[in-house]
C-alpha cells in the first residue's frame, strides 16, 4: 500500500511492517507492531505468527489528521484475529506507536463463511469489505461486506470492535489452473467503488497449510459487485500484495510476492491493466 512518499508491505510471519521510500535509493526499514520474537523453527513460527495478510487505509480524522493504516490478521486461527492501527504523518511516514485492536467480534460475525482466511480489507466509512480466500477444500472466494457503527472511531479509540453486522457475502468462482482454484490474495479499492484484486492458485486443501503455487491472476470487481476483468499472469508468482493507481484509463499496479521461504526475498513487480 502506498501512503504519500512511502510504500508499506504487511508480512504474515513477522511482528513488523516493511516500510520503503517511493523515491530515492534508501533501503527499506521494519516498523515493529508488537513486542517479542517469533520462533525460528518453521512449524513453531507458523503456529505462533499473527498472519497479518491485509492492510487498509483509514481516512483523516481529528485524532489522525493525515490518516492511518489498519493491518488485519487472517482470522484462520484464534491467535490470528488481531489488528494494528498505525498513525501516519504528513508525507505518509508512519508514527512509531501502533495500537493493538482485538478483532474477535468481526470474525465471530463470519460464522457462515467456511475456512476463514481474510487476505484483503477495504474500509469505507462504517463499511468494511473483506476478501475471503478460498482453497481446494471447503473454502470459497468471497467479498464480505460488514457494517460497524462508528467503525473508524472504534479503530482509533478502542482496544476492540463491537456491534458488527454482516450485510452481504458475494461468492466468486475465478476458475482454476491445473485443477487448483484461483483464490483471492489481496485487493485495493478504486475511486469508482470497484476493487482490483490479485488471485493465486495454491495447491492446498485448507486455510492453514501452504502449497505449491501453480498460477496467478489480476482482476477487477466492478462497483455493482460483478467480476469485470480477470487476466492470468505469465508466470506463477505467488502475488499477495497489490497497490493500484488509475491514470488515463489504465491501472498502474505494484505487485508484491511471498515465496513462503525466509531464504527467498519477496519481489516487487509493476504492471499495467487497461480498464474496459
Amino acid at each position: 500500500m502506498r501512503a504519500g512518499e512511502f510504500l508499506y508491505v504487511v508480512a504474515d510471519d513477522e511482528f513488523h511492517l516493511g516500510v520503503f521510500p517511493v523515491f530515492g535509493p534508501q533501503p527499506g526499514v521494519l516498523l515493529r507492531l508488537k513486542p517479542g520474537e517469533l520462533p525460528d523453527a518453521p512449524a513453531a513460527r507458523k503456529a505462533a505468527k499473527p498472519d497479518l495478510e491485509s492492510l487498509a487505509r483509514l481516512s483523516a480524522s481529528d485524532k489522525h489528521p493525515y490518516g492511518a493504516l489498519f493491518a488485519l490478521g487472517s482470522g484462520s486461527r484464534p491467535n490470528r484475529r488481531t489488528g494494528f492501527v498505525i498513525e501516519l504523518a504528513q508525507l505518509g511516514a508512519a508514527i512509531d506507536s501502533p495500537r493493538t485492536v482485538d478483532l474477535s467480534a468481526i470474525f465471530a460475525t463470519l460464522h457462515e463463511v467456511k475456512d476463514i482466511n481474510i487476505e484483503g480489507a477495504l474500509v469505507d466509512g462504517d463499511r468494511l469489505r473483506l476478501l475471503q480466500r478460498g482453497n481446494k477444500g471447503a473454502g470459497r472466494n468471497a467479498v464480505i461486506e460488514l457494517r460497524c457503527e462508528r467503525l473508524a472511531h472504534q479503530l482509533r479509540h478502542q482496544d476492540g470492535i463491537d456491534k458488527v453486522e454482516l450485510v452481504h457475502v458475494s461468492r466468486f468462482d475465478l476458475g482454476d489452473v491445473q485443477g487448483v482454484p484461483l483464490c483471492f490474495s489481496d485487493g485495493a479499492a478504486l475511486a469508482d467503488g470497484s476493487i482490483v484484486f490479485t488471485a493465486i492458485a495454491e495447491d492446498t486443501d485448507d486455510n492453514y497449510a501452504d502449497g505449491r503455487c501453480v498460477g496467478a491472476a489480476v482482476g477487477i470487481i466492478n462497483a455493482n459487485g460483478n467480476l469485470q476483468t480477470l487476466r492470468r499472469l505469465a508466470q506463477p508468482w505467488k502475488v499477495e500484495g497489490i497497490e493500484a493507481r488509475s491514470e488515463g484509463g489504465v491501472l498502474h499496479l505494484l505487485l508484491a510476492t511471498d515465496a513462503d521461504d525466509p531464504q527467498v526475498p519477496a519481489s516487487l513487480y509493476s504492471a499495467q491493466l487497461p480498464r474496459s
